[in-house]
């Protein structure tokens, strides 16, 4: 079976997660259950991988990794920063943590699209980008066949 390996690195202090990272989690849960479910069948199997850090790894925390490389480096997406304020509570101080920018829209925490596209494209499997607009990938072309 072929595998993809997703690696959340991501703050937590004695149990907690600021906000943003929270629901990055969220939404990497609900797509890797997603993507499990497509992509079984096919003899692929998606492992998630956790790695808590503390406040000294700030800079690392909320990436994901595809096979170890950087969801940023496999779609095109920016990153930048602004203030954490849920970071700052639990570190009682001024933190800064990771947004990205991703087709236009800049977020806090990774999108699930963003997260299913690194996966797809990783695997080789984002060849479906490429269909007609409406189309449900398969060779029928209608809408809502899928």
């Amino acid at each position: 079976m072929k595998k993809l390996t997703i690696e959340w690195k991501h703050l937590e202090v004695e149990g907690e997660t600021c906000d943003r990272c929270y629901d990055t989690g969220e939404n990497l849960t609900q797509e890797v259950k997603r993507l499990n479910r497509a992509l079984q069948p096919q003899g692929i199997e998606v492992e998630l991988i956790v790695t808590k850090l503390d406040d000294t790894q700030i800079p690392q925390s909320n990436v994901i990794l595809f096979n170890g490389i950087a969801i940023e480096e496999i779609l095109n997406i920016e990153v930048s920063e602004n203030y954490c304020d849920s970071c700052s509570s639990l570190l009682g101080k001024k933190i800064y943590c990771r947004t990205v920018t991703f087709e236009g829209n800049e977020y806090e925490d990774i999108p699930a699209k963003a997260i299913r596209q690194a996966a797809l494209k990783v695997l080789g499997l984002d060849k479906a980008k490429n269909e007609p607009e409406g189309s449900c990938g398969c060779s029928c072309n209608s809408k809502g066949c899928c």
